[in-house]
């Protein structure tokens, strides 16, 4: 286990909660990739390529949904900075015979932490969306292995994440 993730940083000495202090961190570029798998009926994802989805285009509400969402991310959890992202782009694959789509969420921005979060809540946002765009034609659909795959910049460098490699 590396040496930074041996204690919890958002408690201090008598475990206390706190936002972590960054002020003495260097400004680096920052970038992240998240991944989620949204698994339905092919039927469905096929409603979804034809745009026949009644609520509209499912996958550039879902991206809308997702950069606004990442945008937003120190409103919903508690302990994040507030970044100035300068860039999220959102991309979905399609395996239309499995019914499946794979989301990718990529964040960036040059700043003192990281943006792990806002990559992992955009994919979520964008897999939430779909969710409740489809739920009404099929009950089955599931998100499934939402998981941050890549991060760079800061102390770290370069770390990658493949949950079948586990």
């Amino acid at each position: 286990m590396p040496e930074q993730s041996k204690h919890l940083t958002h408690l201090d000495e008598s475990g206390t909660v706190r936002m972590v202090d960054v002020t003495a961190k260097e400004m680096t570029l920052r970038e992240a990739l998240a991944k989620a798998r949204i698994r339905m009926a092919p039927q469905t994802l096929h409603l979804i390529e034809t745009n026949q989805i009644a609520k509209g285009n499912v996958l550039e509400v879902a991206r809308i949904a997702a950069i606004m969402a990442a945008k937003q991310t120190p409103q919903l959890v508690p302990l994040c900075h507030p970044l100035p992202m300068t860039h999220i782009d959102v991309q979905f694959s399609l395996e239309s015979t499995q019914g499946i789509i794979h989301v990718e969420a990529r964040t960036r921005v040059t700043y003192k932490t990281g943006v792990e979060v806002e990559a992992l809540t955009a994919a979520l946002i964008a897999s939430l969306t779909i969710y409740d765009m489809v739920k009404g034609v099929d009950h089955t659909v599931t998100i499934e292995q939402a998981y941050v795959a890549q991060k760079t910049g800061g102390k770290s460098g370069m770390v990658e994440f493949d949950p079948e490699q586990r």
